[in-house]
């Protein structure tokens, strides 16, 4: 209640006579106020929030503007704001970076929305295609016998047709699993070989799709600005969510054989501490997850 009742007054009171305070001694509004403070992920994350409760609605559609709008609504900004190019020359620039790091990671969770929600279809070609291409980066010395075949369990799957277990993630499961497999085509075959041990093991391919919903999951919560916002000084792609994934691929490897867990069937266990850990990275403004091999 106390806590509301705090938000409240500040959202609505308080931090609007804080701001008119501080521009009176400075001369400069909040967003110039915070360029010059703060950089990396840090900048970008309090420009986003003082755009996202801003009164102003020229400053709240800022948060949502197309890469093609993009210098009209900083010049609407700096309108709004009463910003003298002249006197802030740097101004124009830093926003800009900024919008394209906020709106592009709103384009990029639907992107990869857009591709979660295509289910595997046995009859595209394309899928079928991909399917067969995960099966030639994992196991090269060894042909596959049949499409429909026990053989798929030998990559972690967990029958003879793999496109059952892709309901949960869609196309985009495999597509990830395809993805590290061809850009860290080493480390696939050591994680997959460290898959099989008797007592550690893992089903690799289940795993790996299980990943892409973690991945996915703290994209969708923005989880994932920060190191977004340090990793891309842009906008995001699909390959810079795929390079999480693959970040997620390996060091979730490297923990299991860490934690040495008694049987798999403490994996849910595990995963949640896994995931815990990874949000925890998450939280720190400086952070920046990517594959060390």
């Amino acid at each position: 209640m106390f806590i509301s009742l705090w938000e409240f007054f500040y959202g609505h009171f308080f931090r609007f006579w804080m701001k008119w305070v501080l521009r009176q001694m400075t001369g400069k509004c909040e967003l110039q106020r915070i360029f010059d403070t703060y950089g990396g992920a840090q900048r970008t994350y309090r420009i986003e929030n003082s755009l996202t409760y801003s009164k102003s609605k020229v400053l709240q559609r800022a948060t949502r503007v197309a890469e093609s709008e993009l210098d009209r609504c900083v010049a609407d900004i700096m309108k709004e704001k009463k910003i003298c190019r002249e006197k802030d020359t740097s101004f124009q620039m830093c926003m800009r970076t900024c919008l394209l790091q906020i709106s592009g990671y709103k384009q990029l969770y639907q992107d990869v929305e857009n591709v979660r929600k295509k289910p595997y279809d046995s009859g595209n070609a394309q899928h079928e295609k991909l399917l067969l291409k995960l099966w030639s980066l994992l196991m090269p010395t060894k042909k596959l016998k049949a499409r429909i075949s026990k053989q798929w369990v030998d990559i972690g799957f967990q029958g003879d047709d793999p496109k059952t277990d892709f309901r949960g993630m869609g196309i985009l499961g495999l597509i990830n699993l395809v993805y590290f497999s061809e850009n860290y085509t080493s480390e696939a075959h050591q994680i997959l070989s460290r898959s099989n041990h008797p007592k550690l093991g893992y089903s690799y391919a289940i795993v790996g799709i299980n990943l892409t919903e973690m991945a996915y999951s703290l994209l969708k919560s923005e989880a994932l600005k920060l190191h977004l916002y340090n990793f891309v000084p842009g906008m995001p792609t699909m390959e810079h969510f795929q390079q999480f994934y693959c970040y997620l691929v390996y060091e979730f490897d490297k923990f299991w054989r860490e934690e040495e867990p008694e049987s798999i069937m403490y994996f849910n266990l595990y995963r949640e501490k896994f995931h815990e850990k990874i949000k925890g990275l998450l939280m720190d403004y400086n952070t920046v997850l990517t594959l060390k091999t």
